[in-house]
């Protein structure tokens, strides 16, 4: 049985149980709310690592992407950033490979990473038909599903199918006028197909097959947004909905087949609208997990598109978004190196802190609390442990030590804190 047909009858599994402990909230309550889709805990029935859970009442998640392409291909390179991804806080890995060993680096991915793994097959299906001499429109649909299945049997957690972009909405899209048309590389492979052979998507098409695959692994289908917004002026126009609309059909199609789903998100969208996309999401879908992927708030951030994104994903989560994407300052420019990597990761897990806050979730109300209070006290070592990058906090106050040790460099004798708490509080009298 998958989780969705174990929780319906009303079994509260040791997972669960794991789950809901670290979340702080209910077992039964987060049972009920795997049963109705509105919660997953995506782990493979082929992987043992300590189960995480993304959806309503949880922390916000964030997700980070690594994955070689033709241009730099090192296993070396990427296990280095699996290991920073991890040690940096991110809830989940993506292997987004397009050259090189592709078999190979999952799995290290998968045996080394003690988080959540997801891929998108319809890359290395596009890779291996082009190594076959052959142009991606005689890609053929079974091997898409056979690259699918390889996954689930090798353990991968989730996926990125984009089985709403349908002949309709290509269609729609032609009448749309977009600026960008499709900046989804997976929807982008995806149409060159359908275009070129007059056929429906397979993955719509043949939705049945997919659904049959995870749910024979208990893999997780994370439903891609194929025709996201690629830039402000693009965003929740009348292509972005209707992909989202086939989404929802096939979020309620996956839940009766007892498989466990969430649903990808824009993209690009300027502030204004940023609430507005998860409530249509959220209404559309009936409440399944949202993954956003950003959103960027700007299209004119290259080089520091993880702040775009973090302040589009701070508002994301903060209004009912589930599990962000990070974004590294490499975006629009190159494949991130593992310093990007680092500021990603941190940058994204502070705009989830940030919604979490928002949200009222206890645990991250608390630890700002206990920074607030490690502030008053002077304690350093508190500040350090609480923030989201320990190692740098730490390493700049070592480079820049102040004449007193229990300020900082920057105000000296003249710290507000010490100031107050000795005019307010003195331990002896004033000179």
């Amino acid at each position: 049985m998958t989780r969705i047909e174990t929780a319906r009858k009303g079994l509260i599994t040791d997972e669960v149980r794991h789950v809901a402990k670290a979340e702080g909230i209910d077992a039964e309550q987060l049972s009920a709310d795997l049963a109705a889709g509105v919660s997953i805990i995506p782990v493979s029935t082929n992987r043992t690592i300590p189960p995480r859970g993304i959806g309503r009442g949880l922390l916000t998640k964030i997700n980070a992407n690594i994955g070689t392409s033709r241009d730099r291909i090192s296993i070396e390179d990427e296990r280095e950033k699996l290991n920073a991804l991890v040690r940096f806080g991110a809830d989940a890995v993506m292997d987004l490979s397009t050259g090189g060993p592709i078999r190979e680096l999952r799995q290290m991915i998968l045996s080394e990473a003690p988080i959540p793994v997801g891929t998108v097959p319809i890359y290395e299906a596009a890779v291996r038909t082009v190594e076959a001499k052959k142009t991606v429109a005689r890609m053929n649909p079974d091997d898409l599903f056979g690259v699918i299945e390889e996954h689930a049997q090798a353990g991968v957690d989730f996926v990125t199918v984009h089985s709403g972009l349908t002949l309709r909405a290509v269609e729609r899209l032609k009448s749309e006028g977009r600026v960008l048309d499709i900046v989804s590389r997976g929807g982008s492979l995806l149409l060159e197909w359908m275009v070129l052979n007059g056929k429906e998507n397979p993955l719509y098409d043949q939705y049945d097959r997919l659904l049959e695959i995870a749910h024979r692994y208990d893999m997780t289908l994370s439903l891609g947004d194929g025709l996201r917004p690629g830039c402000v002026e693009d965003a929740t126009d009348r292509s972005q909905l209707e992909e989202l609309l086939t989404l929802g059909e096939q979020r309620d199609q996956a839940l009766a087949a007892g498989v466990q789903v969430m649903i990808e998100g824009p993209g690009h969208v300027p502030l204004n609208q940023v609430e507005l996309n998860i409530r249509i999401q959220k209404e559309i879908c009936k409440g399944a997990p949202f993954y956003v992927l950003g959103p960027l708030v700007t299209d004119c951030g290259m080089g520091y598109d993880h702040i775009t994104a973090a302040i589009g994903g701070a508002v994301a989560g903060a209004a009912g978004a589930d599990f962000l994407c990070y974004v590294t300052p490499a975006e629009h420019i190159c494949l991130p190196d593992i310093g990007h990597v680092r500021e990603g990761v941190v940058a994204s897990k502070i705009a989830a802190h940030a919604a979490d806050l928002a949200k009222g979730n206890p645990q991250a109300l608390e630890r700002d609390k206990k920074m607030a209070r490690a502030r008053k006290k002077l304690d350093w070592n508190g500040q350090i442990g609480l923030s989201f990058d320990p190692e740098r906090v730490a390493a700049w106050r070592a480079a820049t030590p102040p004449s007193e040790s229990e300020v900082c460099s920057m105000c000296g004798e003249f710290c507000a804190i010490r100031t107050v708490e000795r005019a307010l509080r003195p331990k002896a009298p004033l000179p």
